[in-house]
């Protein structure tokens, strides 16, 4: 894996990946350098059979705290772009309305990533996580939160729309449309514990026990097959707009007589019956 400046990948233990936002002087905020380093390590992961299960977190004290507004302003004046960010081609378009929908589509791209990779994501969400980093937990899987999680839709608070990055897709499908309306409304903050209580996050812990809480999980789902764990994602990804109850069960079908034509199969029924931990061959 390549060295990045704004994010930190490891696999900190066979099957597990962390992938790290790591700007902390800026909570963690979504600069252009951080998006396109995200492209690169989703991308390779989307082919990383090693890699099992990711887990996203931030360093410091945020999770993320959304797009950084003193980088916005880029998409206004090219006059102040910095020699860094020059081979970005949606930052050199000279039409400012394409320039903003290109740039708008990368953002949003890192969220599609997220959903098409192979691999189970765990947000593991420690103190803000407002904007896009409400964005980016929402597209996980599963989220865990520690005490000091707090969500908000901080779009509407700035003057734009409260639906970005697939926030009107995502929230009303995790907790309901009523509960989504208000909080991409309003913009306000949810702290952890109304989150756990209205299903948004599947359990809240202690801040210095969220990295053991999420590696438990992490290790709970490297118990079942590779194939078994890939073919679920992408059955929740398809099945949650099946046009039709038929459509899923044939989706589903598959993926069952996919998994019983597998040797991981059998290893996964013998340590079911003997009640042990399965051993599955090197991917």
């Amino acid at each position: 894996m390549v060295d990045y400046k704004t994010i930190r990948y490891q696999e900190l233990e066979e099957g597990i990946g962390i992938l790290t936002l790591n700007r902390p002087e800026r909570l963690n905020a979504l600069n252009f350098e951080m998006i396109e380093e995200l492209h690169d390590l989703l991308g390779e992961l989307e082919w990383n059979m090693d890699c099992r299960v990711l887990i996203i977190t931030g360093e410091g004290r945020a999770f993320c705290s959304g797009t950084d507004l003193k980088e916005a302003s880029l998409f206004e004046s090219l006059d102040k772009l910095p020699e860094k960010y020059s081979k970005l081609k949606y930052l050199n378009v000279g039409d400012e309305a394409k320039r903003k929908m290109y740039g708008q589509r990368r953002i949003a791209d890192v969220i599609l990533q997220l959903r098409r990779i192979n691999q189970p994501v765990i947000a593991a969400v420690r103190g803000p996580a407002t904007g896009g980093g409400f964005a980016l937990a929402m597209a996980a899987d599963i989220r865990i939160a520690g005490e000091s999680a707090r969500f908000n839709n901080a779009f509407i608070n700035i003057g734009m729309s409260g639906t970005d990055v697939g926030s009107s897709y995502f929230l009303p499908r995790l907790i309901g449309l009523s509960r989504a309306a208000e909080i991409l409304y309003t913009g306000r903050f949810v702290d952890a514990r109304e989150a756990e209580r209205i299903g948004f996050v599947s359990r809240v812990v202690p801040d210095d026990k969220l990295m053991e809480a999420t590696l438990e999980l992490a290790r709970e789902m490297l118990k079942k097959t590779p194939l078994g764990l890939r073919l679920t994602k992408e059955a929740i990804n398809m099945n949650i707009d099946a046009p039709s109850l038929e459509a899923a069960l044939y989706l589903e079908n598959r993926n069952q007589v996919v998994c019983m034509s597998t040797k991981d199969v059998f290893e996964a029924l013998m340590a079911f019956m003997e009640k042990r931990s399965p051993k599955y061959g090197k991917r």
